[in-house]
């Protein structure tokens, strides 16, 4: 079957989740496939499927600054690149014409889903995110986050409407409000399924930080006791009981296995690997991104760890005399792999193969 596969270039969880099914995918040889992505995962995938045709296309970009998302700046942002979208259209039509896609499976991303509405195509859609309009949440919202939520869970439905199923990964599981939902666990990279045989919790805390001007993270750490390991800040420095260390995928996978525990945003690509692993977690997620917040109210709700607002060397330090508790309640948690998630998805396709649609 010919597939046009979109993927969402805001922050790499997309992209690294994207890998993993496209690599299920093209390991049958049943499907051909081309790839629409925008901002760093273009990087990644080219270079993760160099045979594989991987069209990069302008994207939205949010922000940060301050662990805070700059709706300002993001909005001049997105204006700056208005002339460039123009060229997305030239992309799609050459796929249109030469590739005739049969099928769009899309991960957050827009371009592929008006493909689809467009040309009448069945299309899939494979994300975290629509947990906020397709589910029940139960958990107890903040009142300054509740403005919050109402946002994100109206972006989040206008995003793919009307899809033909929405394939949901997720840690939790809320009720199902909507037809043509199933979730299923987090689609974790092969790296990280298996270092769960062999982690173990060192001395040291794992922190990742997605905003390089985040600048208050470091003095606060040096004021703890403990070591700390930071990603984020994209440069090799030992700072006392602080190392830094710029990004590696291997290095991070042997760090994050061997951490005692985990303090990072709320993104939910290392919030389900830390889940996995068996590793506490303390959340601080972006201010105005609620998705993150869900996550992190969802975690503490689970007793994995912590969602903090703010960061506070007091919270990291209360945090930290509470790890091994959330540590113990980690352990009743499984998942068999990528499996449940994979299989649902090739029976989806198959059906599409047989009916043209999905009933």
């Amino acid at each position: 079957m010919r597939i046009l596969y979109g993927v969402t270039g805001e922050g790499m969880g997309h992209a690294t989740r994207s890998k993993v099914i496209l690599a299920h995918l093209l390991a049958g040889g049943q499907h051909a496939i081309e790839v629409v992505v925008s901002g760093r995962a273009h990087g990644f995938l080219t270079g993760a499927f160099p045979s594989l045709r991987v069209h990069e296309v302008e994207g939205l970009s949010m922000v940060y600054e301050d662990n805070r998302v700059q709706i300002s700046k993001t909005a001049f942002a997105l204006l700056k690149k208005l002339p460039r979208l123009a060229d997305n259209h030239e992309v799609l039509s050459r796929i249109k014409e030469r590739f005739r896609p049969q099928l769009v499976i899309s991960d957050f991303e827009s371009l592929s889903y008006y493909f689809s509405k467009a040309g009448g195509l069945p299309i899939l859609s494979i994300d975290n995110m629509q947990i906020l309009n397709r589910c029940t949440l139960e958990i107890d919202i903040p009142d300054e986050e509740k403005g919050s939520f109402q946002l994100a869970k109206g972006i989040v439905k206008a995003k793919l409407p009307h899809c033909d199923h929405y394939l949901i990964t997720t840690f939790f599981y809320p009720p199902l409000r909507k037809e043509r939902t199933s979730l299923y666990p987090p689609i974790l990279r092969d790296g990280i399924l298996d270092a769960r045989a062999t982690a173990e919790r060192g001395p040291h805390v794992l922190c990742y930080q997605t905003s390089d001007t985040f600048t208050e993270l470091l003095p606060t750490l040096r004021g703890l006791p403990g070591q700390f390991i930071v990603y984020g800040f994209k440069r090799d420095e030992v700072m006392g009981n602080v190392t830094l260390k710029a990004f590696s995928e291997d290095g991070f996978v042997r760090d994050l296995k061997s951490a005692r525990a985990v303090m990072a945003g709320g993104g939910f690509s290392l919030m389900g690997e830390a889940v996995y692993l068996g590793k506490p977690m303390l959340a601080v997620p972006l201010q105005g991104q609620f998705e993150q917040t869900a996550n992190a109210l969802y975690l503490a709700k689970l007793g994995y760890g912590e969602y903090h607002r703010e960061l506070s060397a007091d919270g990291m330090a209360r945090f930290l005399a509470r790890a091994d508790g959330y540590a113990d309640n980690l352990r009743g948690y499984t998942q068999d792999r990528n499996r449940l998630i994979l299989e649902a998805l090739d029976r989806l396709i198959a059906e599409v193969q047989i009916r043209g649609r999905l009933v």
